[in-house]
């Protein structure tokens, strides 16, 4: 399977977006490049604009105001972006079920759905569980299956929604493993989390938001260890940001 992103996708380059609804903006004049690399993570207190900015970034949502272009180029369809929800929803059939309805959305020609079906499940742990019905794995489980359907797209970039919400530390580390060895496979891994510590163990590269601007962004070493602005130095002591 290829798993190695084509540059046509990369940079992606947001210049001076604004999402703007009901006359409140939920983006104001991001301007920021996600560019080849180790996972981008963006961090941020609850209403930040983290979850926007993930689907802006991959082309879900249109920009009220500024420019978003992949590769240099705009309004790009996105095939080779997949992303995965906080929530993804399981079909109402097996683990092997669900990847055979994504590589047919994906146009995978039929003689190779078995064999990527097989791979798919190898590479999230989950080959032993292929005719188990989806909606009967655990919340861990159903996390690692919505990740394969979205390697079903083979993507350049994969753009996760806090993949490790509410599962409980066996099942973040299996996630976290999985965002790592596809990384290392050459896809590029942009992500939001709510978890500082998840952060510090996945993250090449931090964007952090607050009440919809990028405040600060940078490798993650330099950020964890100096950061530059106040509400980055507030958000890493576990402070309220107001």
């Amino acid at each position: 399977m290829s798993m190695r992103a084509p540059t046509a996708e990369l940079p992606i380059r947001l210049d001076n977006v604004s999402i703007v609804v009901g006359g409140l903006a939920i983006l104001d004049r991001i301007t920021l490049t996600l560019a080849e690399g180790p996972p981008s993570v963006l961090i941020g207190p609850n209403g930040s604009g983290k979850t926007t900015l993930l689907r802006v970034a991959i082309g879900l949502l249109a920009p009220s105001r500024g420019r978003i272009t992949w590769g240099g180029r705009e309004g790009v369809p996105p095939m080779r972006r997949a992303i995965v929800f906080q929530r993804p929803v399981m079909l109402r059939r097996s683990a092997a079920g669900n990847l055979a309805y994504a590589l047919r959305a994906a146009a995978i020609p039929r003689r190779e759905h078995e064999a990527r079906t097989r791979e798919l499940l190898a590479l999230v742990g989950l080959e032993h569980l292929g005719e188990r019905p989806a909606r009967r794995l655990s919340g861990g489980e159903q996390q690692r299956l919505a990740l394969a359907r979205a390697l079903a797209r083979d993507p350049a970039v994969l753009f996760l929604d806090e993949p490790t919400a509410n599962l409980d530390p066996a099942a973040t580390k299996a996630i976290e493993d999985m965002i790592q060895a596809v990384s290392r496979r050459g896809i590029k891994v942009v992500m939001s989390t709510h978890d500082l510590g998840e952060a510090r163990r996945v993250a090449g590269e931090v964007v952090m938001l607050h009440r919809g601007h990028v405040v600060e962004a940078g490798p993650a070493s330099s950020f964890f260890a100096s950061p530059q602005t106040a509400e980055a130095r507030t958000f890493l002591a576990g402070d309220l940001l107001v």
